[in-house]
């Protein structure tokens, strides 16, 4: 064995690729890159055809919008208070924190009461919102209903309220600030 005799190992050294050189090559015509035109550029993205099937983007129906300002609204009937009353989960005062940790709800929640149903003992309730029919029935039973303006979360940033006050506390009205004209 001498150096003449080295050779590369085998599969080790391919030819160069010829680009432009004919048919013969297999990279004729376009030398490999397709066709002229857009799709010859770079940035070119194929765009979804489906052949002669319907698109998927006219199969599915059209849906309405979701608003962004909605607000997250849990909703408890008045059968539902007095079941708690009665299974000795609440007292005769019901806070916010009291809906939101037996309906296993977000910080960021609503929480409205609806009358559905009657009361057997007198009870407040705080609640963000109250069904007319509830707001009596509470009332009727010697109860009282008390309305928050905030959520959970909301009275938490509240730095110069107490926790439970600042739930009462109303929001300030955003004021929409339009330009003056300069009359000449």
């Amino acid at each position: 064995m001498d150096l003449s005799s080295l050779r590369p190992a085998k599969g080790a050294v391919k030819s160069k690729k010829r680009v432009g050189r004919g048919q013969g090559s297999g990279n004729g015509t376009t030398a490999g890159k397709g066709n002229n035109g857009q799709q010859s550029r770079s940035g070119y993205k194929r765009p979804i055809i489906e052949g002669g099937q319907v698109p998927v983007y006219r199969r599915l129906p059209k849906f309405g919008f979701t608003p962004i300002d909605k607000k997250p609204v849990n909703t408890v009937n008045l059968t539902q208070i007095d079941k708690w009353i009665q299974d000795g989960l609440v007292g005769t005062e019901i806070s916010i924190l009291d809906i939101k940790s037996l309906l296993h709800a977000s910080n960021a929640d609503y929480f409205k009461i609806l009358g559905n149903g009657e009361l057997a003992s007198a009870i407040t309730i705080t609640a963000h919102a109250f069904s007319k029919s509830a707001e009596e029935k509470i009332i009727a039973a010697g109860g009282q209903a008390v309305k928050a303006f905030r959520t959970l979360e909301e009275a938490s940033k509240v730095r110069e309220l107490p926790f439970d006050e600042a739930l009462l506390k109303p929001k300030a009205k955003l004021v929409k600030r339009t330009k003056k004209s300069i009359k000449p």
